[in-house]
């Protein structure tokens, strides 16, 4: 089982959400930034280096939203959604192809990784 985290980063009643590259497994679907643990790094350590990463941003990391389990065709993962605030930077697109703020009624707008369903279900609840 592999150990993914990911940030539920939120300006005012919108979420940010990314497209994944075409060429990566679950190509062009969206979802919340994030990534692998490596070894011995806690989940706000990886949290934090995937937002630099990926978004060139710094992020505090604040309580876990919830934690999904799901079986891919080709992994199992374990997704730890963490709400998270920006501290510094804006998001630019260093490895996906497009960005969103959102609300909670334009979900179903949007191709998301099946991983992701549970969640965007709670925040349909919550928000």
């Amino acid at each position: 089982m592999t150990e993914v985290v990911a940030a539920l980063i939120r300006r005012e009643e919108k979420f940010l959400i990314c497209r994944r590259p075409p060429n990566k497994a679950r190509g062009s679907m969206w979802e919340f930034v994030g990534g692998k643990v490596e070894n011995g790094e806690t989940h706000e350590q990886a949290l934090r280096r995937e937002c630099r990463e990926e978004l060139g941003i710094e992020i505090s990391v604040g309580e876990r939203f919830m934690n999904v389990i799901h079986e891919y065709p080709d992994l199992t993962v374990n997704l730890f959604l963490y709400f998270a605030e920006i501290v510094f930077g804006e998001p630019y697109l260093y490895e996906h192809t497009e960005m969103e703020w959102i609300d909670k009624t334009q979900i179903d707008e949007f191709d998301f990784c099946p991983a992701d369903e549970e969640i965007l279900k709670k925040i349909k609840r919550e928000f």
